[in-house]
């Protein structure tokens, strides 16, 4: 395991200086030195993904479970990392996202007045709403910018097939949860650029259950389509398609956008302190004012760590549902990450940057797990909050909750590998591979689902009723469930 941890004290000025030598060689060493200058620029092109500190070789992790995996299994046999991807994944850590910015740095919050700008007022079904939107911010034009963005879908959207993709994502509630926690987020806490902000923050670490409770919130607000039956639930107005204009997934994606904008101004400030005595002072979590180090890190939140968030909460999710046995289709795999592409275009990714199709997907993950820096120890706080909630909610001495902590961790290390399950300190079952004992089952039923209407209307009522079952927080805590 030491092998895959590297060594976060290092910073990129360590990096060797490639052109010593050539300074050195004499004029009689004519050739020599034209040798020395062939490798060196070799050398330079190598590595000059290299220029943040957070960036590892690309061959530091190959021994990592989870990438043997990737590349055995779900990438070409001739597959190599292509420098012009792993070029445009290193430029995006110093990318933000420059319209929630702008406003950001002149104090500006747009999500209640954009909400407005765009639906008047039928906002909330409140015809007497007397919210006035200034004038200025009107015309502010990153806000135009944001309210073009959010007034219409782009050309390429295909609501037929994102429903297709919605509801192949919502018919497993069980799994998702599961996926959602042990798979998404747990395997997000060994890079410590996706959980130094979270840590800074305090989120999923002083409030892990109300943020894992809001996160799953999201996703279910992404993926809520016509027939998911919300509208029987929360006396709300049943939604025309996914993602529609004013829908609740709409609405939080615009509110996560500023929350996301916010922190990012704070840390690059230097105002997230929850990290205090939580994980060690090292040089490279910030400057010494305090400040965010972007030379180390990048930007906080930035474009390429939004790509890799965007693909947990789609393609590792959709890619579990399959191992555990979902019979998901080809199309239906699309219209996951096509309903995803959506959603992160209005969480402010830039499209250009997204990959096209799942292949591509696939090649991207791997390009980007290949060069982070991996630190256990920074991931262990928010892993051990996380796994410890089944017991807190339950009583410390509560068996059932022992036990749903011990399937958690057998979901991630199954699903994940060992070499990350013990790095996070999970515990390690020696019947742990029983999780997969839902493959059988899970494709049995699908099976059925798909050539006999009434065992496919018996199993979306059992749906419906364990989504409503699951979604007890929500219901006490969420205005939308309430």
């Amino acid at each position: 395991m030491d092998k895959k941890i590297i060594n976060t004290a290092s910073t990129p000025t360590d990096k060797p200086d490639f052109q010593s030598s050539n300074a050195q060689s004499s004029n009689a060493q004519s050739s020599n030195a034209q040798s020395s200058n062939a490798q060196s620029s070799n050398a330079q092109s190598s590595n000059a993904y290299q220029r943040h500190g957070r960036t590892t070789a690309i061959d530091d992790h190959s021994d990592l479970q989870v990438l043997k995996r990737i590349k055995r299994y779900l990438l070409p046999k001739d597959f190599t990392i292509s420098p012009a991807l792993l070029d445009e994944i290193v430029a995006g850590y110093d990318i933000g996202d420059p319209l929630a910015d702008a406003l950001a740095a002149q104090s500006i919050k747009f999500a209640k007045p954009l909400q407005h700008t765009i639906l008047g007022d039928s906002l909330n079904n409140n015809p007497a709403s007397n919210y006035l939107v200034n004038k200025d911010l009107v015309n502010h034009p990153s806000f135009s910018a944001l309210t073009e963005q959010f007034s219409s879908y782009p050309d390429w959207f295909d609501p037929k097939l994102a429903q297709i993709g919605a509801v192949a994502y919502r018919r497993y509630p069980l799994m998702l949860i599961w996926l959602l926690r042990n798979v998404a987020l747990m395997a997000g806490y060994s890079i410590p650029a996706l959980s130094l902000p979270l840590i800074q923050t305090g989120a999923l670490m002083h409030d892990a259950l109300p943020r894992l409770m809001r996160t799953y919130a999201y996703i279910l607000a992404v993926s809520e389509h016509p027939s998911s039956n919300m509208s029987t639930v929360n006396q709300n107005k049943p939604i025309e398609q996914v993602l529609a204009i004013g829908s609740e997934g709409w609405r939080q994606s615009i509110q996560v956008r500023q929350i996301h904008t916010l922190v990012r101004q704070s840390l690059l400030k230097g105002k997230g302190n929850a990290a205090t005595g939580v994980i060690p002072n090292a040089e490279q979590h910030h400057n010494p004012d305090g400040s965010w180090n972007t030379n180390y890190w990048g930007i906080p939140i930035n474009q390429t760590d939004m790509i890799a968030t965007h693909l947990q909460f789609s393609l590792l999710i959709m890619r579990g549902l399959r191992l555990l046995g979902a019979r998901i289709s080809t199309e239906e795999a699309e219209g996951i990450l096509h309903l995803w592409n959506l959603a992160s275009y209005w969480m402010g990714v830039d499209l250009d940057r997204l990959p096209k199709d799942e292949a591509a997907c696939w090649e991207w993950l791997y390009t980007y797990l290949s060069i982070q820096q991996l630190d256990f120890k920074m991931g262990q706080p928010l892993a051990k909050a996380l796994h410890d909630l089944p017991r807190q909610l339950m009583g410390e001495d509560n068996r059932r909750g022992r036990f749903v902590e011990m399937v958690n961790a057998s979901v991630t290390r199954t699903l994940v590998g060992d070499d990350i399950g013990d790095g996070l300190n999970l515990p390690k079952s020696k019947i742990r591979f029983g999780v997969l004992s839902s493959v059988p089952i899970l494709f049995a039923l699908d099976t059925a689902r798909q050539h006999n209407a009434s065992v496919a209307h018996k199993l979306e009522a059992f749906r419906a009723k364990r989504q409503d079952n699951m979604n007890w927080w929500l219901k006490k805590n969420d205005d939308y469930y309430k």
